[in-house]
């Protein structure tokens, strides 16, 4: 029996000491992948030194041509200007502005100087000189907590417990901000002014918008109609409240406590109304901005500048481009060959 305790703690000490054995491998198998890791790296930039020093020469060539050819081309071409417009569409026809920006520079792509001529309104020497026209959206923080305010006002009570701000933000997409920037860069920097009038046109004719737009009038002036009738009707019960409460006060004092309670119930009345009358006039300011913002079907809340800035930078520069461009084909030729030298060579194996 005395040996039994001396049995239990060679049992315990057995199995910690398999344990830390145990602990002590699963260190070591993870410190051994981390390793792993870096020795492949490692591995794979020195095969990619080796790839550079054995191809020095026709890389290093690629470099100096393109650098060259840059600069010349730099030298030669004619500069490019970038103009930008913002704007703020009105009654869903952001998506129409899209579109027809898309076509435009699609027909500037294509160098289709007649079809843009006539899309635009200029010249075709002037559309020629278009290079790119796009269009991109931008909004804050703030916008984007003011139109999701908008967006939760109009749903019911059960929808918008299962809409957060972070699902918002995850299907908000370009279409859904208020402000977009319409961009044109050409060799003209006075063409964008004059292409202006014809890109907001295009959206001002279409007869959808033109219909949203006068139901939305029609609309505005029927709600400014009541707000107003509603003020005259308050301005009328306080004339007689006011009445009312002269002709009490003219009256002999018959009770203390009665007079005092109908008194006060009076003015409570009127306070109401004016009150009611406040939040009235704060309806119609409110009316009058949205009647202000929606004058128009699209927005214009910068103007194209009377000339364009010239595009500028290292990235705008055929100095940089070109040397890129070569050094990426050249670097993807040799790739090639190398993969086919090895493919020989594990065939003949």
């Amino acid at each position: 029996m005395a040996d039994q305790p001396v049995q239990q703690n060679n049992s315990d000490e057995i199995d910690l000491g398999q344990l830390f054995q145990v602990i002590g491998r699963g260190f070591q198998k993870f410190f051994n992948f981390i390793a792993s890791i870096f020795k492949g790296v490692f591995h794979l930039i020195m095969l990619f030194l080796l790839f550079v020093q054995k191809n020095i020469i026709v890389i290093g060539a690629a470099l100096i041509i393109g650098g060259v050819g840059g600069f010349i081309l730099d030298t030669v071409l004619p500069e490019k200007y970038i103009s930008r417009m913002v704007v703020e569409p009105n009654f869903n026809s952001v998506q129409q502005l899209y579109n027809n920006i898309a076509f435009y520079n699609d027909l500037a792509e294509a160098q289709d100087s007649v079809a843009l001529a006539t899309a635009l309104n200029i010249t075709e020497h002037e559309a020629a000189s278009i290079k790119e026209i796009f269009t991109d959206s931008y909004s804050d923080e703030n916008q984007k907590i003011k139109l999701f305010d908008q967006f939760i006002r109009g749903l019911d009570t059960t929808t918008v417990k299962a809409i957060d701000y972070a699902n918002y933000l995850e299907n908000f997409n370009s279409m859904d901000a208020r402000f977009h920037q319409i961009s044109l860069i050409s060799t003209d920097n006075r063409v964008a002014k004059k292409a202006q009038p014809a890109i907001i046109n295009s959206i001002s004719v279409n007869e959808y918008f033109k219909l949203q737009k006068r139901i939305n009038d029609e609309n505005l002036d029927l709600q400014e109609e009541i707000y107003r009738n509603q003020l005259a009707e308050i301005d009328s019960l306080q004339s007689l409240y006011r009445t009312v409460m002269v002709k009490e006060a003219d009256k002999p004092m018959q009770g203390t406590n009665i007079n005092l309670a109908e008194t006060g119930e009076s003015r409570g009345r009127e306070l109401a109304l004016v009150q009611e009358k406040d939040v009235l006039k704060e309806k119609l300011v409110e009316l009058n901005e949205e009647r202000a913002n929606k004058s128009t079907i699209i927005n214009v809340i910068s103007d194209f500048p009377t000339r364009g800035v010239e595009q500028k930078g290292i990235l705008n520069s055929y100095k940089f481009k070109l040397p890129l461009l070569l050094l990426i084909l050249a670097v993807g030729i040799l790739a090639l060959l190398e993969l086919n030298r090895y493919l020989k060579m594990y065939n003949q194996k």
